[in-house]
């Protein structure tokens, strides 16, 4: 396999798991006797799977921004602008090597385990293991092959920097990627998450992976089938039973639906709790205040802020609706989870919904005089932004945390797989080739919410809104745009900053794939590397 230099090589943190990733600082032992033993190789691969939390633990902007469900607010928050418009971005712009570094510093640690694991004490759960790290090494190529394009594969255990390299091709690397997951699939537990890889994990990894490929040129003509075959082999026959709310309640996330996801808990991050959480709790919501409010409010950075086309998406029977936004925001905000009882709180801030009545809002404001009343169409993304006055997402809020100004303090798991997405995969595949198999999964879905009158016909753009409902704030909606070709038409339909020229780049091309990042390209000494030609 090709060479790459891998940016921002670290010194290998080694850590313990059990139901959480929790850190150990082992660098001080001698990696080549440790490593060999059964303990330090359970230690190198617990080590990969805190690599999760880089990739998905600092901004979540790679993930969300510049799409049809996000914005910033106005005159308030800041997003970087390349990520977020498209019409600065370029090599150097602010975000784009977020997942490059992170994901080929997750390659590299996988790389470690797997080198050692053929000179290690062999062990019956040896291949296991292997099969664990093989997942999260495909997972990194995966996120780096949607983002960017061909990367260059490295597959070896590079005990130094490479500083010259080649770039494979997309299609080499949906083959390591694929071959990484069968690799996977024959080897991990066939059991319940408990917070390792399992059957399920790679199986649906698997149905997006191929789900994913099918639309490009170099795709295999079974690759929608195949993502079906993936999808229902994850579902398992297995219905969508818990309510909604529930799955989102804090401290709910290891539920019967969870697939994957990468695990935190306040042990773990205690010992630096400002950069060993995650930031995903800081998104979708306004400002809810200062240093004063510590212990009342949650720390929210005025971005990824919902459109009103996200709201839109809702309807007063979609139970999703509640659970996902913050309609009512008390005078202590965290009281919403804290309080059985809400009924007799104050206040703060009451977001009326589009279906509320004119009498409805009139008889609110009777009830609750000391709320701030919220019109619809007054408080998704775009409006001119103070604190509270744009819609806070809950979804993903942690009463535990106290306040701290943008930092990675969240300790909530972070759900990347769960069974309700892996029905809206296999409702995509099955568009294309069984419909009526299709729409009983994508029914599936919204009768879990409350929609009680089924769909009878769909189409991409009925799977994309329904993904928007279920799926908001999660980290998916760049590559689902991005993989279904309607990153253009609907960032610039529904984002009130994007206009469809901005995605216009150089040598007459789109900029859709993310820009190769500049320090890449530099320490690159053989500078035959090529650039995406949208930037060149």
């Amino acid at each position: 396999m090709k060479k790459i230099l891998i940016l921002g090589i670290l010194a290998l943190i080694v850590s313990s798991c059990s139901d959480f990733i929790e850190e150990e600082n082992l660098a001080n032992a001698d990696a080549e006797t440790f490593y060999t033993t059964s303990e330090g190789f359970n230690a190198l691969v617990n080590a990969n799977y805190s690599e999760l939390r880089e990739i998905y633990g600092n901004d979540a902007y790679v993930f969300c921004a510049g799409t049809d469900l996000y914005a910033v607010g106005s005159g308030r928050g800041s997003e970087p602008e390349g990520l977020s418009i498209y019409s600065q971005l370029n090599s150097s712009s602010v975000g784009v090597d977020q997942l490059y570094a992170s994901c080929y510093s997750a390659i590299q640690k996988a790389n470690i385990a797997i080198h050692y694991s053929d000179i290690t004490a062999q062990t019956e759960e040896l291949s296991t293991l292997v099969g664990e790290v093989k997942y999260m090494r495909a997972n990194a190529y995966f996120l780096l092959v949607q983002t960017y394009g061909g990367v260059g594969i490295v597959t070896d255990y590079i005990a130094s920097p490479i500083l010259s390299f080649d770039r494979n091709s997309a299609e080499e690397v949906y083959k390591l990627i694929i071959a990484d997951l069968q690799e996977a699939l024959s080897a991990v537990k066939d059991e319940s998450f408990s917070g390792r890889v399992t059957k399920r994990a790679v199986q649906h990894l698997l149905a997006k992976v191929h789900l994913t490929r099918a639309y490009e040129t170099f795709a295999d003509s079974n690759d929608f089938a195949t993502a079906a075959t993936y999808a229902e082999n994850a579902i398992a026959g297995q219905s969508l039973t818990i309510p909604f709310a529930e799955l989102w309640f804090p401290g709910n996330e290891m539920n019967a639906e969870t697939i994957f996801s990468v695990q935190f808990d306040e042990t773990s991050i205690s010992v630096d709790p400002t950069e060993l959480g995650h930031k995903q709790a800081n998104y979708f919501g306004p400002y809810l205040g200062g240093s004063e409010f510590a212990g009342d409010a949650g720390w929210k950075s005025f971005t990824l802020l919902a459109t009103d086309f996200a709201l839109e998406l809702f309807t007063e029977d979609d139970e999703r609706y509640e659970a996902t936004f913050m309609t009512e925001a008390y005078m202590r905000y965290f009281d919403a989870f804290e309080v059985d009882d809400t009924s007799g709180l104050e206040v703060r801030h009451y977001y009326a919904p589009q279906w509320a009545t004119p009498a409805d809002i009139a008889a609110y404001a009777l009830a609750h005089p000391e709320a701030q009343i919220h019109e619809w169409g007054t408080y998704a993304a775009g409006v001119v932004s103070s604190d509270y006055q744009t819609i806070p997402a809950k979804k993903f809020d942690d009463p535990s945390v106290q306040f701290d100004d943008d930092s990675r303090v969240s300790s909530r798991d972070i759900v990347l797989s769960r069974l309700a997405e892996t029905y809206l995969i296999a409702a995509e595949a099955y568009l294309q080739t069984n419909p009526v198999l299709g729409l009983e999964k994508l029914n599936a879905v919204r009768e879990r919410a409350g929609l009680t009158t089924p769909l009878t016909t769909f189409d991409i753009d009925v799977v994309l809104d329904e993904r928007a409902r279920e799926l908001f704030g999660e980290y998916h909606r760049w590559f689902d745009l991005k993989r279904t070709g309607k990153l253009v038409e609907r960032a610039s339909m529904y984002n009130y900053l994007i206009d469809a020229a901005n995605f216009n780049g150089a040598n007459g091309e789109l900029k859709i794939l993310r820009p190769i990042p500049q320090a890449a390209l530099d320490l690159n000494q053989n500078k035959d590397f090529p650039q995406n030609p949208a930037y060149n």
